[in-house]
């Protein structure tokens, strides 16, 4: 058996491991670089192996780091299912015909050469995929409901466990037949933070032969969610008494839904009042209405949730149109604007930090993880200038992160999950983390809990016959 790792290893995104036997070839997710200059050109280079040759696909979540690169796949010839649970599927109709939209606009964009500073930044012009790519890519995929055992292969079953990361996020337990000897690998998808409001805990793992963890924060605690609360609230009362907007990028997935879920609930106990709340991102209202369709996932106080206007002292507008979108920067004071993409590369989100950074009584709220060379990432660093559509922005406006809120484990949740086997794995791999956090996070495992851990670069190669891992479980 052989597992290679070719994304999201010693960074975070583009989560992608091939995982071969004698009798079957599958991807566990297939997701897009996002941040950094390479990033765009790693996207666009061929697949490490011949997507045809691929039995099926396991996806964890919808996310694009983990999705994104699904189209290229059938692009490029992969003809199997791609399996995944049935939030996801539906979430995935939203995230990758948006993708592929986004893809068209901007190679449109830099084929115009509009900003000719920046056309030699912008190449190639060329989609990575379009429309068409995707419509077929979700053909393939196909629902499986959490905590049933499937068997896509005769020497393979497979359980999609909940990751309490976002709607339909799992974690993957697997038990591959090869040389009559059984594997149990686990997957652990994007770990969610437990306690948070609206989707369940992360499922506890009682055991595993190989071990594939996710370290997004292995290295730091999250904030108290009553003190980002609290902070939350300042910033939104502070700004509107200067007279200005408060713009939070927001993942459409996940992240939008919960930030409306905290507004929705300090309204109703006063704290905050006459809200003006816009969300402007048409895959996240699409995505809004998705997670109202499955409030069988959620804890009971988030399944009472009105997603819309609640007549509790806030009024919600999901914007569709560019027009209305466009419309939202004559707003002066007052609006809370949510708008993907979260991380700030792309999007509508742009527009609204080109027209609200450079003014003093402005506030730009982070409420989530921002890759390396990101432009989120810049504004969190606290660049004074950043450079949007090929302009210097300058950046006046205060800008706050709120990591309470963010959809991944800390380090101490990280490790509560870990507890949960009632013995080491035989090999465990630290991915999905930037190297400081992967590091921090195998040191602890390592020296708590006894685990043999490795925290590998894109690219590892790790085989083992029956025999090994026969010695390895001993």
């Amino acid at each position: 058996m052989k597992l290679t790792v070719l994304g999201a290893a010693r960074e975070v995104t583009g989560s992608c491991y091939l995982v071969e036997t004698s009798s079957v070839r599958f991807l566990v997710d297939c997701g897009m670089l996002q941040g950094g200059r390479e990033a765009d050109s790693r996207n666009r280079q061929p697949f490490a192996f011949d997507p045809a040759t691929l039995d099926f696909v396991l996806l964890t979540h919808a996310h694009i780091d983990h999705s994104g690169m699904l189209p290229k796949l059938t692009k490029d010839g992969f003809r199997g299912p791609i399996l995944t649970t049935a939030a996801t599927a539906n979430l995935l109709e939203v995230m990758l015909r948006d993708s592929a939209h986004i893809q068209e606009a901007d190679a449109a964009r830099a084929a115009r050469g509009q900003h000719s500073r920046t056309r030699a930044r912008l190449a190639p012009t060329a989609p990575i995929y379009v429309m068409h790519d995707a419509e077929a890519c979700l053909k393939q995929v196909r629902p499986i409901p959490y905590d049933k055992k499937i068997f896509p292969h005769p020497d393979l079953a497979c359980t999609f466990r909940d990751a309490g990361h976002i709607l339909g996020s799992a974690i993957l337990e697997l038990w591959i037949k090869e040389a009559g000897k059984s594997t149990k690998l686990v997957f652990s998808g994007d770990l969610g933070q437990p306690g948070r409001a609206i989707l369940r805990d992360p499922t506890p793992i009682g055991d595993a032969d190989i071990l594939v963890m996710e370290s997004t924060y292995g290295d730091r605690m999250h904030r108290d969610q009553t003190a980002t609360l609290d902070e939350m609230v300042t910033i939104i009362t502070e700004t509107r008494r200067r007279g200005g907007n408060i713009i939070m990028p927001a993942f459409a997935v996940g992240r939008t839904q919960e930030v409306l879920y905290h507004l929705h609930c300090l309204a109703r106990q006063g704290r905050l009042h006459d809200l003006n709340i816009f969300v402007d991102s048409p895959m996240a209202d699409r995505a809004t209405q998705i997670t109202a369709e499955h409030l069988d996932l959620f804890d009971k106080q988030a399944a009472r949730l009105e997603w819309h206007n609640t007549g509790v002292g806030l009024q919600m507008h999901f914007t569709a149109s560019a027009e209305e979108s466009k419309a939202l920067n004559q707003i002066r004071s007052g609006a809370i604007i949510i708008s993907a993409s979260g991380m700030c590369n792309a999007g509508r989100i742009r527009h609204h930090l080109r027209w609200n950074l450079p003014r003093r009584e402005c506030a730009v709220v982070i409420t989530g993880f921002q890759a390396q060379g990101t432009l989120g990432r810049r504004l969190v660093d606290g660049a004074r200038k950043v450079r949007i559509f090929g302009e210097d922005i300058a950046v006046r406006a205060s800008v706050h992160t709120l990591n309470g809120f963010s959809a991944h484990a800390d380090q101490p949740a990280l490790l509560g999950w870990a507890t949960g086997f009632q013995k080491p794995p035989a090999q465990v791999y630290i991915t999905h983390g930037e190297t400081t956090a992967a590091e921090a996070l195998a040191k602890r495992l390592r020296a708590e809990l006894g685990w043999n851990v490795t925290v590998p670069a894109v690219g590892m190669i790790q085989e083992w016959a029956p025999a090994e891992l026969d010695e390895a479980r001993q």
